[in-house]
């Protein structure tokens, strides 16, 4: 059902409607909704028929007597809130028209280019950093407290018990909000696997990743494929000869660096330091990981892949993924918002005219390239709002025939077996 209580017509079909889903900052106490022209849900979330959210957000933005709607001052607020965490999904038709042409696109590129980031891990068990459930999202709204805008709607004050109840909820929160998936339990998805195949049959050239899962490599990417810009939870390196070493574990010493960030946040800490955790002087934390080098007359001690904020990129790894960026013709930008530099800056890198699939459920900057058309008018790029599996579903459909892609994906279970055994067990 749309969520806007005078919409048209209530239905919401994701075969046949592009949808937006959001979510506000909802305030603390319970507040009286009946004036209100959102059905907002009791966690701020809610969904729409696009050309209803686009209604919603032109009348928050126009003066009174044009708009559509007329809304409180109170829920603008929680409109602009929830415009930030905007998710968009196509309707599955208009995902199946899109599938057939960026087939066409990919046949007949000449070096094909795909750019992915977190959105193609989140159905293996990692997050999203952005839109309505993001991290990143969820750090923001956490710091904001609308309730001083409903005083006059607040319906009652909650009991002494109510309290304390929420204040346990909060606390509950506070201790699983970092739960998840381990990286060893994580599995490469459809995405995953399609994006393997396509290059295994000579269609896709390179993969620039801004992902530390070790997911492309688990696929079966071969290492001089793939520009792993901020670095593989799974590789550590001596820090004397440079020798790599991929693990079936997870490397990095998150104590250590629990203790650097925590000396750093209060300026004493009740932790032990490991006696090889050596601060960063970029970034601050520990990249050691306490184990040391295998090779004769070495014993260097072995540091994580990671880039953490404020680190520098790897210059061969980063100069890889230019030369591929460079010689591009399609590039395939799947699950990211292209806003992290300055790994989001190969995309401008591609050959002319630059040609871009996108493929995820937020906005970005580039969406307008997308659409850019050539001397005859022929629309040179594709933008996709939804999930990269889903769209890569329909892809395949359009790259293989029938029987060839039935085979290739019953043969989903062996590969698991497979990834199975190069992890290890948690």
């Amino acid at each position: 059902m749309c969520d806007l209580k005078l919409c048209e017509n209530s239905t919401l079909d994701g075969v046949e409607h592009d949808i937006v889903e959001v979510k506000t900052v909802w305030p603390n106490r319970k507040v009286k909704t009946s004036e209100f022209h959102i059905n907002w849900a009791a966690n701020g979330e809610a969904k729409f028929h696009e050309h209803c959210w686009t209604q919603i957000i032109s009348s928050i933005k126009r003066k009174i007597r044009s708009a559509p709607f007329k809304f409180s001052s109170q829920e603008k607020t929680l409109v602009k809130e929830a415009e930030k965490t905007a998710e968009f999904r196509n309707a599955h038709k208009k995902i199946i028209e899109e599938a057939k042409r960026v087939s066409d696109m990919i046949k007949s590129s000449d070096h094909c280019v795909a750019f992915t980031g977190a959105g193609i891990s989140s159905s293996a068990g990692i997050g999203d950093y952005r839109g309505k459930s993001g991290k990143w999202t969820e750090m923001d709204q956490n710091k904001i407290n609308v309730d001083h805008l409903f005083s006059d709607r607040i319906e009652h004050t909650p009991s002494k018990k109510a309290k304390l109840q929420t204040e346990e909820k909060e606390e509950d929160n506070e201790e699983t909000e970092e739960d998840g998936v381990p990286y060893e339990a994580l599995r490469p998805t459809y995405t995953h696997e399609a994006l393997q195949k396509l290059m295994t049959d000579g269609y896709l050239k390179y993969i620039v990743s801004q992902n530390g899962d070790g997911l492309h490599g688990l696929s079966g990417v071969p290492g001089d494929k793939i520009s792993e810009l901020h670095g593989n939870v799974f590789l550590e390196i001596c820090e004397k000869c440079k020798r790599q070493y991929y693990r079936h574990f997870y490397v990095m010493d998150d104590v250590g660096s629990q203790y650097f960030e925590e000396l750093d946040d209060n300026g004493k800490t009740d932790m032990k330091k490991p006696k090889y955790a050596v601060k960063c002087k970029k970034c601050g934390l520990s990249h050691r990981t306490g184990r040391k080098c295998e090779s004769k007359g070495c014993s260097g001690y072995l540091h994580d892949s990671i880039i953490n904020f404020r680190d520098l990129l790897d210059d061969n790894i980063f100069k890889q993924a230019e030369e591929n960026s460079e010689k591009c013709d399609l590039m395939l930008c799947l699950g990211t918002t292209l806003t992290v530099t300055p790994a989001s800056d190969l995309v401008e890198k591609i050959k002319k005219p630059q040609r871009y699939v996108i493929c995820n459920r937020q906005l970005t900057d580039k969406d307008s390239a997308c659409s850019a058309t050539d001397k005859d008018g022929n629309v040179q790029g594709s933008r996709i709002f939804g999930d990269c599996d889903t769209f890569f579903k329909e892809l395949m459909k359009n790259m293989f025939n029938a029987k060839e892609l039935k085979k290739w994906e019953s043969e989903r279970s062996d590969r698991l077996k497979f990834y199975d055994s190069q992890r290890t067990q948690v």
